[in-house]
Parts: structure tokens; sequence; C-alpha cells
């Protein structure tokens, strides 16, 4: 007897992973990682469960394809505009993360997930490209490009959490960063002559405008030291 093989419905068909992918992202924008379920999934694209299975192995291949999808669209809005110098692509490249980021938090988990994966591997690329292009010796490209990934990364990740954190509080920001200095201002300056003298500025700092600062400090360091390898 012929076995009989069941056939795929056409509503399996026509699912595909871009359509898998933009409806995760869409669920993670959402409800963030906790809400990115599999059944959550198939009822966003009213399918069973199963029929995701012939595309996605599980929720942690889910969660990297989404944030590979967005670390692509990221890395081509920001260098779509030409730019004169590495330096100033190396620029445009970390506020489009700094801003991908604080727009979506989860992708800074995601991120740490995928470490090793596509969605790092093609920063990494894109940061290596443009530290390749200041002519650093090979001997420092590792650390240049490692340092610069790390810091556009973890910053990124940090100020989106405090963001996440102060909604979840429903802290107003200004409020939160003039109280934090008055408390900054009354330190004994014997002890804390360094943070007593710089309270002023904790109150009126633009944590984007440190950020994009942080990167010139690395650039600077880089010239400074002329790249020679160690």
């Amino acid at each position: 007897m012929k076995k009989i093989v069941p056939s795929r419905s056409k509503r399996e068909d026509s699912l595909s992973r871009d359509k898998i992918v933009e409806a995760s992202i869409a669920l993670l924008d959402q409800h963030g990682d906790a809400g990115l379920t599999f059944r959550a999934l198939a009822a966003e694209l009213q399918t069973g469960p199963g029929a995701l299975y012939w595309h996605m192995e599980g929720k942690a291949d889910l969660v990297i394809a989404a944030c590979d999808a967005l670390m692509t669209q990221i890395l081509a809005s920001a260098l779509a505009t030409p730019q004169d110098t590495p330096e100033a692509e190396l620029h445009a490249i970390a506020a489009g993360i700094y801003d991908a980021i604080d727009q979506r938090p989860w992708l800074a988990s995601a991120l740490t997930q995928s470490t090793g994966g596509m969605p790092v591997i093609r920063l990494f690329e894109a940061i290596g490209q443009r530290v390749s292009a200041l002519g650093l010796p090979d001997g420092r490209q590792w650390q240049a490009a490692s340092t610069l990934l790390h810091y556009i990364l973890g910053v990124s990740a940090q100020n989106a959490a405090i963001s996440v954190f102060a909604k979840q509080l429903k802290l107003d920001r200004q409020t939160s960063l003039e109280e934090a200095a008055s408390v900054w201002a009354a330190l004994d300056p014997r002890d804390f002559p360094f943070s007593a003298a710089i309270a002023g500025r904790l109150a009126t700092h633009d944590d984007r405008q440190d950020f994009v600062d942080g990167v010139d400090l690395i650039l600077a360091g880089l010239r400074a030291t002329g790249g020679t390898a160690r």
C-alpha cells in the first residue's frame, strides 16, 4: 500500500522565514522577550505552532533571526549617507546602534544571546573594516575593533536598561538627575573631590552626547598612539 504523506496546508505554504521574522519583531516590540513564544507567534500568523518549525528550530533561532534582520537594516541605514572618513562612518554606526537599542531595549539582550552569531558578526565586520581603514597595524586592529564593539553595545544596553527601569517606576529623568546631583554636591569634598565638583554636570548631561563623546575618546586614543603594536 502506498504511504500517504500529509500535505502542508495552504496556510503553511504561505508562511516564509521573512514573515515569521517580521511577526517576531512586532511581538518583541510590543511585549519584549517574554512575549515572544511559539504560541503567540502562531496566533499572530494565524497558523499552528508546528508550522513554524518548518522554518525555525526554537525561540533562540527566532530571536537571533529577528536581531539579524534589524542589524542588517541598522547598518544599511547608518551607512546610506556617504561619509568622508572611517571615523565618521564609525560615528554613524555607533549612533545607529545606540538609537536602535534605545527604541528597542529588547535588542540589547538579543545581541547578548547572539554573541558569536551573525548579528554581532555583521556589526564587528562593519567596525573592523573602518578600523582597518584607519591604517592601524595588524597587531592593534583586534584590540581597537573589540574595544569599540564592547563600548557601543555595553553603553547602549546600559542606557536602555536605565530607561526601561525609569519607565517602570514612572520616574521623571530630569527630576531624578537633579535629586542625584544634590546628593553628590553635598558629599564631603575631602573624601569625594571629583564627584562633588562634577555634580552640576550630572544634572545637565545628555546621555546620547556622552555616548558619542566616548567614541571620540576611543578614536582620539587610537590616533594619539599611532596604532603602535605592543
